[in-house]
């Protein structure tokens, strides 16, 4: 694809003449037929341009992409990282989730809310801080946590720690974040969304994992827990282990019934089957039930089919009065059926009729009497 073979309408050219060099190098990721794939990143680099998903950026990838814009706009509003107002700066995300709202991340959200003046999803007046409460931000070890386009800024974050972050951002300051790669605006945070390396310094985070993550293992050390011959640097098998043959015949496998199952031609059992359980389909079992030789068609639940015979009186009197419909077929599907509806019809239809209303949609002819 090349930008001779496009023809962007009004609404996208403006970001064509940005993007699309861009663009064509996301699309040029994936195999030939399967550029719709591309959508995602794209999404990501037209937010790169506006902060946000414009109508003007739906059409953009509706056009370089080749499918229409609901298509497009399904997505960007499935997404919750794909904004569809502008955004601020900084994204500032609160977790409020289960372990982060029981230790005090709702708190933090809301005297963050008050200091900001804004409400969920909103943006500061000065265009700095977009402020939204987040379902989960996958760190519970570090719980409350609040990031910064979607990069950790703080840990066991306090309503002090978090005023202080957002006053630093406001003032134009890049505070350190307590852990990940340094503090950088959404925009440039979409480019790497979008597939892009960032050049910044201090763009890829470096170091150990953080105390809280490597808890488990320290308390494991204290105290002595290991597990019993188990060794680190034992390689990862990357293949399906064999059955080891301490365990075969232990556990009978589907397999080993099905052959169980096969016809003993030992002395005394020719022409008979010894069974090793039931490894049958249910649905297969019931049909060989009702028809084992498939020698002649199923009759159960037609009128062909032996009736039940009742084991007492009452079982008698109530089968008397409740005569069964026939073959079990919707009542107008049989001869004692028809005669019922025709019937019923009959009484319902009211004298002086005209013999044809056409507003009643009934038909012309003898079938409109039977």
């Amino acid at each position: 694809m090349s930008d001779s073979t496009i023809e962007f309408s009004p609404a996208a050219a403006a970001l064509a003449e940005e993007l699309l060099p861009a663009a064509l190098e996301i699309i040029a990721r994936y195999p030939e037929g399967r550029s719709r794939s591309a959508l995602l990143p794209l999404l990501h680099l037209v937010q790169t341009e506006e902060g946000h998903v414009s109508p003007n950026g739906v059409a953009f990838c509706a056009e370089v992409l080749g499918i229409n814009k609901a298509q497009v706009g399904a997505v960007a509003t499935f997404y919750t990282m794909y904004k569809r107002r502008p955004t601020g700066e900084y994204l500032v995300s609160v977790c409020t989730n289960t372990l982060c709202n029981v230790l005090g991340g709702q708190e933090v959200y809301d005297e963050l809310s008050e200091h900001l003046g804004v409400g969920h999803d909103e943006t500061t007046a000065d265009g700095r801080i977009t402020l939204e409460h987040a379902e989960c931000l996958a760190a519970c070890d570090y719980a409350p946590v609040v990031t910064v386009n979607y990069d950790f800024a703080v840990d066991q974050a306090t309503p002090e720690t978090a005023i202080g972050l957002v006053d630093q951002l406001r003032n134009g300051e890049r505070p350190t974040p307590t852990r990940g790669a340094r503090i950088c605006s959404l925009k440039d945070m979409q480019l790497q969304l979008a597939g892009f390396a960032d050049i910044r310094d201090g763009a890829v985070a470096d170091g150990p994992a953080g105390a809280p993550t490597l808890r488990g293992v320290t308390l494991a050390q204290e105290h002595g827990v290991a597990v019993a011959d188990f060794n680190p640097d034992t390689p990862i098998t990357k293949t399906k282990p064999s059955p080891r043959e301490e365990n075969r015949g232990k556990v009978a496998t589907v397999v080993d019934k099905v052959k169980g199952a096969v016809s003993s031609v030992a002395s005394g059992h020719a022409g008979k089957t010894t069974r090793a359980g039931d490894v049958k389909d249910p649905q297969t079992r019931t049909a060989e039930q009702r028809n084992p030789d498939a020698s002649t068609p199923d009759k159960t639940g037609t009128a062909d089919e032996k009736k039940p015979v009742p084991t007492n009186a009452a079982e008698a009197a109530g089968a008397a009065s409740n005569a069964p419909a026939g073959d079990g077929k919707p009542a107008g599907d049989t001869e004692r059926g028809e005669s019922i509806v025709s019937q019923e019809a009959a009484k319902r239809k009211p004298a002086g009729t005209d013999p044809n209303p056409g507003w009643q949609n009934v038909p012309r002819g003898e079938k409109e009497e039977k």
